[in-house]
Formats: C-alpha cells, structure tokens, sequence
C-alpha cells in the first residue's frame, strides 16, 4: 500500500475536556461531632493566624507571577505551586470550620497535597497565559462572578436608619448553611446530605473565582453550581468515586504537590518566602511615607521655609482670641532644649486681617496671659471640628490697654498680615489674635507651621530603609523560588 494513501492517526481525546482546571474535592466525615463546631472558631486560631502571613506571600507572589505573565506569557511552576498550597492550606481549614463543617479532623499545617485528608484542591498549571488577559481578567472580566460571590460570601448587609454608627448586621449565603447544617447536626446528630452538596458547590465556585483572580488559568470559570463533593466529569454530571484504599499517583489525573523524593516547598522555604512577602509590603509603606513626606515637603513650605498647615478662619464678638495652652516640655529649664530646635525648630502663626483691619498675634506664657485677659471677653479656641473652630467663650469687658503696650509677649507682630516666629521654649505658652486697637470683634483667616529641620533626615531614613528592606524581601522571595524549582523540576 502506498505510504501516502494512509489515513493519519488520530490525536489522543482529551480524557475530561470540559473539567474546569481548578479541582475541589472533599469527602463528608461520616462521625462528625454534635457540638464541637460550636468551638473550632477557637480551634482554627493557630490556623487562621499562619493563614494571615500566607496570604500576605498570596498577594506578593501573585505580583511577581503578573509581572512574569505579561513578560513571558507563563506563570513560573515554583511560584504557582506555591500559591495553590496557600489555596489547599486555606480550602482544609474552611473545610473543617466554616466554610463547611465537613470533618472533625484537625488540618495538617501544610501547603503540600495530604492524600487521607478528606478536602483536596488542585489546579493544572497552564503553559501558557495570555499576557493581555492578566492585564484586565482579576479585575474586569472577573466583576460578574465578585458581584454573585458578594451575596454568597460576602453577605447582605442590613442596618438600622438613624446614626452613622448604627451597627451593621451581615448575613452571606454560606453563614447561613453553615448555620443550619450545624444546628440540625447538634439537635440531630447528623449532617444534612443535601446541604453538604450544596455548600461543596458555593466553596467551588468561590475557589475557581479565586484562582482566575489569581491569574492561574484563562479560562473563565462557569457560572454553574457544581453541587456534591466532586468535580463534575465531562458532560457536567457528578462523579462520587469510591475513596482509594492507598493512594496511587500514578493514576491519579493531577499530579501532586510534590513528587516524590523531591523536597519542593519545604518549611523553611515557605517561611522564607512569607517573611520576604511580610518585608516587601513593609517597604512599600516605608517607601510611600518617606515619598509622601517628600512631596509635602516640597509643596508645603512658604517663601519663608516654613512647612505650614491649613488656613482657617476665626471670628469672634469678643476682644480676644486665645489658643488652648500649648505645654512645652523640654527637659531644661527657660532654654529650648535639644529636641525643639533640632526637630521642630521655629513656629510662625501668620494672620490675614479684613480689609481696613489690623490685627496683633503675640505669644506669650499662660499665666501672663491669663493675667492680661482677666476680666475681658475672649473667646478661647478648644479644637477644629471638621474645619469649623469651637470656641469657649469667657464674659467681661474691654482691655484696658492695647494689646501691644503689654510687655507679656515672648515673641508678636502687628500689621493686616502680622507674622509671628518665635523660637520654642519650655513651659505653658497661649498664642493669642486681637485687633490692634483691641477692639471688637476680631476675624481672621490664620495658619502655622514650623521649620521643622528634621524633616530631611527622615526622608531619607525611609527611603533607604524601604530600599533595604525591599532587597531583603525580594532576596528572601528569589532564593527559596529558585531553590524550590530546582528540587520540583
């Protein structure tokens, strides 16, 4: 026959084309207790702290796989790995305690695949990833199934009309079987089959949204309720194998965690890498302080120098206008110390007269100020209510001279814009605004700031500590990954 005329071979069916590659299996515990769920809150603590720090790793890794992704196309196996054992760890601990009642087995503290443990997940590694979808896919194609999972997980909430700080009160879809299934389960003893099945499928649906958010698969998980303890066959119908008496990888249609004889994630390459995640998001907030400092420090400041605050306005019938007493502590006695010089160095208060008007800001110690203004009228500032000053107003009548032929002031001014700059001091100091022939009343629009000379020192410090800290994360993160691939091939 000739070699030509021979019909080529057909390829290979794919042995479950429509299983979705996001795999969630778990097995009812048959002897599950009546009122142990009553505590496994408290049980799962240990758990749900660990969880905590993995989850920070979650986010960091998923950063490094997304900036790989839209490079190279694929998701590197050892960072991948890792996060679906963050996702297996998580689905065992939901598994035993509210994201099921399934067992009363306690969840082993590992990311790697425990075969006699009854909840499984598993999720096949991709070759290759659209770099355009990781751009868009975890935030807006995946907005529908979040807007489902909001009422599933997320809850309903629901809130009495009246103050702003009316309590909340959230109910989800899973809280509520959960509920049920455990107050049946203690009245009973038995554990409602079909509510099982149920919540197997919302926990499903929940795990295939995570992993596409993670950027670990493509394809767009379905919109379908997947009910029982297993994934669906091909077809979408349910298959509830008999549990292998050993287990056989060999046969198994997902590799696992971790071959044999090979290490991969071990212990101390989880730790490591979750210790490098933990640094890598402490230097991010080292490193947007220190730019957020930097910025502020570049528009803030005056002609002067002076790193200043907001304008407010201030009015007010009296003849006086007094800040709240402003103590000094600096550890000497009539001198500035070190601290005020070197840390906030001068403060200068500027006001801004009416037209027409002048104004005087002087500052002086308490009691001098006290001394000056018994028996006048003066409105004393006590705080700045969402930019609105409240004041504590004081009876009496007019002073009986000029506020500047009083020799009470350690610094003060006088003009339609008066600038007052005075050098820090130890004790109880009062600032006080009034019209230079002190009269009534007295407006103004006011503000104050300081030197502050330290400023640029800790810039600085930041900025290299968000670097430092930043190369140690990233080493911590690199070397364990790349330990990691060369133990899992």
């Amino acid at each position: 026959m000739n070699a030509s005329t021979v019909a080529p071979a057909a390829p290979a069916p794919d042995p479950q084309p429509d299983a979705y590659p996001v795999h969630v299996d778990a097995e009812l515990d048959p002897d599950v207790s009546r009122g142990l769920w009553l505590v496994k809150w408290l049980l799962a603590i240990p758990h749900y702290v660990v969880l905590a720090f993995l989850w920070v790793a979650f986010a960091v890794v998923t950063l490094v796989a997304f900036v790989a992704i839209v490079l190279t196309g694929h998701y590197p196996r050892p960072l991948f790995d890792f996060n679906v054992g963050v996702m297996r760890w998580s689905w065992r601990v939901s598994f035993y305690a509210y994201g099921a009642l399934g067992t009363d087995r306690y969840p082993p503290f590992t990311l790697a695949e425990v075969p006699d443990y009854p909840a499984h997940l598993s999720v096949d590694h991709p070759e290759h990833l659209s770099r355009g979808l990781a751009l868009v896919k975890w935030w807006l194609l995946a907005l529908p199934h979040y807007l489902v999972l909001a009422l599933f997980v997320g809850g309903i909430g629901y809130g009495v009309s009246g103050a702003d700080d009316d309590p909340v009160v959230t109910v989800s879809l899973v809280g509520i079987l959960v509920l049920v299934a455990g107050v049946v389960l203690l009245v009973t003893g038995r554990y409602p089959r079909p509510l099982f099945d149920l919540l197997l499928g919302v926990d499903r649906w929940v795990l295939r949204v995570a992993a596409y958010a993670a950027l670990m698969t493509d394809r767009y998980p379905p919109f379908r309720l997947d009910q029982g303890p297993h994934d669906p066959a091909p077809g979408g119908v349910a298959v509830h194998p008999p549990a292998p008496v050993a287990p056989a990888p060999a046969t198994e249609p997902h590799e696992p965690y971790a071959r044999p004889g090979r290490r991969g994630w071990t212990t101390g390459r989880v730790t490591a890498v979750v210790v490098g995640a933990l640094l890598v998001v402490m230097s991010c907030g080292l490193g947007g302080t220190g730019a957020t400092l930097a910025v502020a420090d570049g528009l803030g400041r005056d002609a002067q120098g002076f790193l200043t605050g907001p304008t407010r306005s201030f009015s007010t019938d009296a003849f006086a206008l007094t800040s709240s007493d402003l103590e000094v502590h600096t550890g000497t006695t009539g001198g500035t110390g070190w601290w005020p010089d070197r840390i906030l160095g001068d403060v200068e208060v500027v006001a801004s007269a009416p037209p027409g008007e002048r104004l005087f800001v002087g500052i002086a110690r308490a009691r001098d100020v006290a001394a000056y203004l018994d028996g006048v009228r003066h409105a004393r500032v006590l705080e700045v209510r969402n930019g609105t000053p409240v004041y504590d107003e004081s009876g009496g009548g007019r002073p009986a001279t000029p506020p500047g032929e009083a020799s009470i002031w350690a610094a003060s001014d006088t003009g339609t814009r008066p600038r007052l700059t005075w050098s820090v001091e130890d004790g109880d100091w009062t600032v006080v605004l009034m019209s230079a022939d002190a009269s009534a009343p007295v407006e103004a629009d006011v503000r104050a700031g300081a030197e502050v000379p330290v400023l640029d020192t800790a810039i600085a410090v930041l900025l290299l500590l968000a670097a430092a800290t930043l190369a140690a994360g990233v080493a911590l993160v690199v070397v364990p990954t790349r330990a990691a691939r060369r133990t899992t091939g």
